[in-house]
């Protein structure tokens, strides 16, 4: 029996908009340690599961795929985003603000 995490990914700081963070993502837990390959030392494993990466519209479809398939799964259920406080360029210069 394999293990998922479902999570909600957050906005990378490279962003600036909120894209793809409103879907839902379930991937894989790790079942096998990576080690260097012989060759060429890179960090490699049998486990080809870690390699998937599923997008769901919501949170439930994740879920139900999960125990569908009769995958456990741990649920990180983040806080949505507070949404940005609106400032004017102007903001920048004006005197009476205090820091």
């Amino acid at each position: 029996m394999s293990a998922m995490r479902i999570y909600r990914p957050v906005k990378n700081a490279m962003q600036s908009g909120r894209a793809r963070t409103h879907e839902w993502v379930a991937e894989f837990s790790p079942g096998d340690r990576k080690l260097p390959d012989p060759l060429m030392g890179w960090p490699g494993s049998r486990d080809t599961r870690s390699q998937v990466k599923m997008t769901f519209e919501s949170k439930e479809a994740a879920i139900a795929f999960a125990q569908k398939h009769g995958y456990t799964y741990e649920l990180k259920d983040a806080e949505p985003p507070a949404p940005p406080a609106p400032k004017a360029y102007a903001d920048n210069f004006r005197f009476d603000r205090v820091e």
